[in-house]
C-alpha cells in the first residue's frame, strides 16, 4: 500500500498484511503482563514485502519514498509521530501512544494549543516543544521535499505563526479549520526531532529548531538541515550510527541493517510510552519475490510472514473471514487477515507530455478501460475472495460519519466497454482500435486525436507479486478484447514508485497496493487530486472536483459528493483490493490476540511467545 503519509503517501504491496495485537485500549489501560524470561531473550521475525525494503530512514521524505515499507514499518519503530493512529482493527486515534496530549481548539477553530508529555528521546533530551518546532521550521522552509505537502491546505501553508516553550506548541491558522481535518492528515505528520539531527555537517549544528517560525533565518537554517539529513538518509551505511538512533523516541532501536535491506531493531531502554518491548530483538527480513518468502516460511524460520493467495487451493468464505491455510505451512502457522484503510487504484499519466495524452483525457476512454476491469473475478479467481471492490477514494466500508453510499458506475461488461470507443468514431483495425472520425462532436474521437491514432497503451507495475501479475494479465486480454492493446513492464516496488512519481514512459502505473491513509487518517483527496496535492503523480487537476475536496477540509461536507464525483471522472483506474493473508507462527502469542492493522502498523512491543 503506497502510503503512507499523506494518508501516506503512503505505500506498501497489497498482499502484505502488517499485524499489531492490541496491548493497549484506544483510550487507556495498556496489557501489563510481565514477559516470562525465555519469551524475552527472543527475536521476531518479520517478512517484508518482495522488492519494498526500507531505503530512507529521516522522517521528512519526498514522495518517491513515501512508502508504508519506509514509514509504519520501519521508520515509526525508532521515531514516533506526535500523535499516533490504530490499534488493532482501529484505524482511531490513540492518545496514550501519543507524544503530545489531544489538542486544544480557540479563538474558532483558528488556535491550536498543544501541551507535551514528556517523554524521552534515546539520548536523553525530552521531546518537548522544540522538538516539534525543529519539524515545522523545516516544513515552513522547504514545504516541497515532504510528500506530505499540498500546497494552499493545512500546515505550513495556512499557519499565520508557530512558537513554543518547552512545555508547549502554539499554531495559529489563517482560518478557521476542521479539527478533524487538522488532526488525522496534519497534526498526524508531524514527527518531533531531536537536537541531535540540527546540523548542517557532521561537527556543524545549527538553530533550525528554534529560529522564528517562517523567518528568513528558519529558512536558510532549515533547508540546510534538511539537504544535509536528506543526504544521510541516501546512504544507508549511517542508519545505526549514534546520530539517526539518538532521535528515537520509539520502543525500538536499529542496531543492525544492510545495502539489501534487512534489519534489526534492539530494545530502547528510554522509550517512555506504556507498552515497553516483550523481546529483545525484531528482525526485518528482506525478499525479492513472493516465492522467495514462501520458501523460508516453509521452513519455520520466519514468525509473521504471508502467502500469495495463489498458492490457496480453497477460498475465504467471505470477506474479512479466512479459509483453510497453505498445506505446507498449516502445521506451524495460523492465516489472519482483514480489510486495510486503503483503497487501490493504478494513477492514469496526465501530463500534457506524454504521447497517448489525447486519449487518456477522454474521460469515455477511461470508462472503457474502468468498464473492461472485472474486479469481482480477480477477487475470486486471484485474490481466492481475500479482497473487496474498489469504485471510489474512499477505504471499502466507510463509517456513514464519514460518507454515504457510492455506488459503482461503472460496472464490469465488455459489450458496454467496446460500445463506448465505437460509438465515438473508433474501429478494431489489426486487431487495435483506430480513429476513424476525427473531430470533436459527441460522437467523434475527440480533441488532439487525429485520424488512424490508435488505442495502443504501456502499463508498468510492481515485480515479484504472482498474485499482481495474473491480476494485470487478466486486465490486459479483457482489454484486448476490446481493442485496447497494452505493452507492460515490470521493476521494483521502489524503482516503480519512482517511476510513477517521474510520471515518464507509462499510461498506467502500479506499485501494487494503492493508498493507506495514513499519516493522513482523513480520507479526503487533497493529497492525490489537487493540483498541487503532496502526491498526484498522474497530475490530475479538475476545478470541480478541487471545490468538492475544499468543502470536506475547510467545511464541514461528508466526504460523499466527492468520493461519487471521483467515481465517475475516473482520475484514477480503480482495482480491487486485496487485503490478506498473512501468517503468524503458532508460538507468537498475545493475551488478548492478534488482529490485522488497517493502517500497516507493525507493533512488535505488544509480542511475546509462549
Amino acid at each position: 500500500m503506497f502510503t503512507k503519509k499523506r494518508l501516506v503517501p503512503i505505500v506498501t504491496v497489497a498482499i502484505v498484511i502488517v499485524l499489531i495485537v492490541l496491548g493497549v485500549v484506544i483510550f487507556g489501560g495498556t496489557n501489563k503482563k510481565s514477559p516470562s524470561a525465555a519469551s524475552a531473550s527472543k527475536t521476531i521475525t518479520f517478512a517484508e514485502a518482495p522488492g519494498a525494503q526500507p531505503n530512507y530512514i529521516f522522517p521528512y521524505m519526498g514522495c518517491s519514498f513515501y512508502s508504508v515499507a519506509n514509514t509504519e514499518q520501519f521508520q515509526e519503530e525508532m521515531f514516533r509521530p506526535l500523535y499516533w493512529f490504530g490499534l488493532s482493527a482501529s484505524s482511531s486515534y490513540v492518545p496514550s501512544l501519543s507524544l503530545g496530549n489531544s489538542p486544544k481548539f480557540s479563538n474558532g477553530n483558528k488556535k491550536i494549543t498543544i501541551d507535551m508529555k514528556g517523554w524521552k528521546f534515546a539520548d536523553g533530551q525530552k521531546v518537548d516543544g522544540p522538538s516539534v518546532m525543529f519539524f515545522l521550521n523545516m516544513y515552513k522552509a522547504d514545504p516541497k521535499s515532504f510528500c506530505g505537502y499540498n500546497g494552499g491546505f493545512g500546515i505550513p501553508d495556512q499557519v499565520a505563526s508557530a512558537s513554543a516553550t518547552k512545555s508547549t506548541v502554539t499554531i495559529n491558522f489563517t482560518k478557521s479549520v476542521n479539527q478533524n481535518w487538522i488532526l488525522y492528515n496534519y497534526l498526524s505528520e508531524i514527527t518531533p526531532m531531536t537536537n541531535a539531527w540540527d546540523l548542517t555537517s557532521a561537527t556543524t549544528p545549527s538553530t533550525c529548531a528554534t529560529d522564528v517560525f517562517g523567518s528568513a533565518k528558519a529558512k536558510t537554517d532549515c533547508t540546510a538541515v534538511e539537504k544535509y539529513l536528506d543526504a544521510q538518509s541516501g546512504k544507508t551505511s549511517t542508519y545505526t550510527n549514534a546520530m539517526w538512533q539518538s532521535g528515537a523516541d520509539g520502543p525500538w532501536k536499529l542496531t543492525a541493517f544492510d545495502s539489501l535491506g534487512n534489519a534489526t531493531f534492539s530494545v530502547n531502554k528510554f522509550y517512555s510510552g506504556p507498552q515497553k518491548a516483550q523481546v529483545k530483538f525484531v528482525k526485518e527480513v528482506a525478499f525479492t519475490s513472493n516465492q522467495a518468502e514462501q520458501n523460508v516460511l516453509q521452513s519455520g524460520k520466519l514468525d509473521l510472514g504471508y502467502v500469495d493467495t495463489t498458492v490457496l487451493t480453497s477460498p475465504a468464505p467471505n470477506p474479512g473471514a479466512v479459509g483453510p491455510n497453505w498445506s505446507q505451512v498449516k502445521s506451524n502457522y495460523h492465516i489472519v487477515t482483514g480489510p486495510q484503510w486503503n483503497f487501490n487504484y493504478a494513477p492514469f499519466n496526465f501530463s500534457k507530455s506524454d504521447p497517448k495524452f489525447a486519449a487518456i483525457s477522454q474521460l469515455y476512454i477511461r470508462q472503457a478501460l474502468q468498464t473492461a476491469v472485472d474486479q469481482n473475478g480477480i477477487i475470486t479467481n486471484v485474490d481466492k475472495g481475500y479482497g473487496f471492490p474498489i469504485y471510489s477514494p474512499l477505504p471499502p466500508n466507510p463509517p456513514s460519519s464519514l460518507s454515504g453510499t457510492v455506488g459503482n458506475p461503472y460496472p464490469f461488461n465488455l459489450k458496454t466497454a467496446k460500445k463506448l470507443l465505437t460509438s465515438h468514431g473508433w474501429k478494431v483495425k489489426s486487431g487495435v482500435q483506430t480513429c476513424v472520425r476525427p473531430g470533436t462532436g459527441a460522437n467523434q474521437c475527440g480533441a488532439g486525436i487525429t485520424a488512424g491514432y490508435t488505442l495502443n497503451f504501456k502499463i508498468i507495475w510492481a515485480s515479484g507479486s504472482t498474485s499482481l501479475d495474473d491480476t494485470f494479465n487478466a486486465e490486459i486480454a479483457d482489454w484486448a478484447s476490446i481493442g485496447i492493446t497494452f505493452t507492460h513492464s515490470t521493476d521494483t516496488f521502489n524503482n516503480v514508485i519512482s517511476a510513477c512519481s517521474s510520471g515518464a514512459g507509462y499510461e498506467l502505473c502500479s506499485w501494487g497496493g494503492g493508498w493507506t491513509y495514513a499519516p493522513d487518517f482523513f480520507p479526503s483527496g487533497e493529497t492525490l487530486f489537487t493540483p498541487k496535492g503532496g502526491f498526484n503523480p498522474g497530475t490530475y487537476s479538475n476545478p470541480k472536483m478541487t471545490t468538492l475536496i475544499n468543502g470536506t477540509t475547510f467545511g464541514t461536507s461528508k466526504l460523499t459528493a466527492y468520493a461519487t464525483f471521483a467515481a465517475q471522472q475516473l482520475p484514477v483506474l480503480y482495482e480491487p483490493q486485496s487485503f490478506g493473508p498473512g501468517e503468524v507462527i503458532n508460538t507468537l502469542k498475545s493475551s488478548i490476540g492478534f488482529t490485522p492493522s488497517p493502517l500497516g502498523n507493525f507493533m512488535p512491543e505488544y509480542y511475546s511467545f509462549s
